[in-house]
């Protein structure tokens, strides 16, 4: 019978860099509030014997035998959402703020591949940062959270990321037959809009939908990305598997 109203769903969330639930935490509760459920996923980034596949393991373990299941991948949890849905069902993949990577890539060649340097310097001289602030997380990671969280995300003793699966290709040969979004903070100064906009084009042949926040948006503005999550999964229950390729 179709869901008149908003059904429960299973979000799993997929950290980017540092494999951290942490940065999910106040999204977490805002699903709660939602009655949604969410799992805030740990990877196993200070593992070296662990790559991409055993990432998606770990996301996959997390999920056990739920159903109605769909995948988010922010920042460096682009390379990694993916894989989860060739290993299980899942009904809907959003990435947000994401690394959209294309077969055969690594994680330490796509920054040059798709000029995010170029591209974040660019953004950063029109809203006036200097060089120096590339380099301060508070600056780029954290600029838009309230100041309490900002100092808590600062003091924290974050996981370390192993380079193990930096240098592995990413092993889909195309992008997985999975409903597809991509989501992404307008005020992102990590990957800035238009940047994103380009890289989701070019790769996936997708358009972008915009949010209030940065880089760490599940922290900055966790009200309304629960809101879009909860609405996109209300959509993919009419839409049309995506055909986009990763090219």
């Amino acid at each position: 019978m179709p869901c008149t109203m908003v059904c429960m769903s299973t979000y799993a969330l997929v950290p980017g860099g540092g494999g951290d639930p942490w940065e999910w935490h106040r999204l977490v509760q805002e699903f709660e509030a939602r009655n949604q459920d969410a799992i805030a996923v740990r990877l196993p980034a200070e593992d070296d014997s662990a790559g991409w596949s055993e990432y998606a393991d770990a996301v996959v373990e997390a999920l056990g035998g739920r159903s109605e299941v769909v995948v988010v991948g922010a920042s460096m949890g682009g390379f990694v959402a993916p894989i989860v849905c060739t290993k299980r069902s899942v009904d809907l993949l959003v990435l947000l703020n994401p690394m959209i990577p294309v077969p055969g890539e690594t994680f330490n060649a796509w920054w040059l591949n798709t000029g995010s340097g170029a591209a974040r310097s660019t953004y950063h001289a029109s809203i006036g940062l200097a060089p120096g602030d590339a380099d301060d997380d508070a600056t780029i990671y954290y600029h838009d959270l309230p100041p309490e969280l900002s100092a808590e995300a600062q003091s924290r003793t974050w996981q370390n990321q192993s380079g193990t699966p930096l240098d592995e290709p990413w092993p889909l040969p195309s992008w997985p037959d999975v409903p597809t979004r991509v989501l992404v903070g307008r005020h992102d100064r990590m990957f800035p809009l238009q940047f994103q906009r380009q890289v989701a084009g070019d790769r996936l042949g997708v358009p972008v939908d915009e949010i209030d926040g940065g880089h760490m948006v599940a922290m900055s503005n966790p009200g309304e990305l629960a809101d879009r999550l909860v609405a996109y999964r209300l959509e993919s229950r009419v839409l049309p598997r995506v055909e986009a390729q990763a090219r």
